[in-house]
């Protein structure tokens, strides 16, 4: 099989959770570039909009909806028109989420009072918890409803927090991404007969929208830079190359994974 084959994804019907910017349009990008057939959901109309219209000009085939992961019957009414209209549904990326904040300790190495544990809000907790964690559990519910006749592709962005404590995030998003990466790990084991492959993405830190983009701040970057071996954070351009693969014939052995992709960040300070 040669290399355009092995990684070829023409015609999948995709849906990308969270796709109208940074990670989540990575995704919709390469897939949508790759020959796709891609769906966007995304809470926020304006991006979702713009996101269509810039992808469609360069002649994909893509459309979308406005929709909150965290309203199930909204996001079960999405997928089920998506395979209605496709046919089918081959490929999803649970990837909508939403930052958990500053964590315990501030970016100068001071403990943040206001971000310490008995001080953390209760609706941050939950709301967190519904984005983060219970709207995955839903997005694949619906994945698997329509998978289950043909087989498919299901992956999730779960986060490096997923596999380590942070000072820097807080509890609820920690909490979150790893509950999300166990989930990916069941589902792969319950779903597996069905040709179901479920995987996770575990990005480190990336420069996106996310957590109102504090990122974009090269003040509020810096310590990040400092502390990864490369010295850079993530673009949503470098994501593309691994998506694509978990969404291709090149890993249709590989199930229940959580790949890192940090810039070797989660090793810890190199120089």
């Amino acid at each position: 099989m040669n290399a355009a084959a092995l990684f070829s994804v023409t015609g999948l019907a995709t849906i990308v959770t969270g796709g109208a910017s940074g990670i989540g349009l990575a995704y919709a990008e390469v897939m949508a570039q790759n020959g796709a057939r891609v769906t966007i959901l995304d809470a926020d109309d304006k991006a979702l909009g713009r996101a269509i219209n810039r992808l469609r000009q360069d002649g994909q085939e893509v459309d979308g909806e406005t929709v909150d992961v965290a309203d199930r019957a909204a996001l079960d009414r999405a997928f089920d028109a998506t395979a209605q209209r496709r046919g089918r549904l081959d490929v999803v990326f649970a990837n909508a989420g939403i930052g958990g904040g500053p964590g315990f300790l501030k970016l100068d190495g001071e403990r943040n009072t206001e971000r310490a544990l008995e001080n953390l809000p209760a609706e941050a907790w939950d709301r967190i918890i519904s984005v983060d964690l219970t709207a995955v559990f839903a997005t694949l519910q619906a994945a698997a409803r329509h998978m289950k006749a043909q087989g498919g592709r299901i992956i999730v962005t779960t986060s490096i927090s997923a596999i380590r404590t942070e000072a820097y995030v807080a509890a609820p998003y920690v909490a979150a991404k790893a509950g999300a990466a166990h989930l990916v790990r069941q589902d792969a084991h319950e779903l597996a007969r069905y040709n179901i492959t479920v995987n996770a993405i575990a990005p480190g830190p990336f420069i996106t929208n996310i957590s109102g983009g504090r990122l974009q701040d090269p003040t509020v970057r810096a310590p990040f830079e400092k502390f990864s071996p490369m010295h850079r954070l993530g673009e949503p351009d470098d994501i593309k190359g691994l998506a694509l693969f978990l969404a291709s014939p090149a890993a249709k052995f590989i199930t229940g994974a959580q790949v890192v992709i940090d810039g070797g960040m989660a090793l810890g300070m190199a120089d």
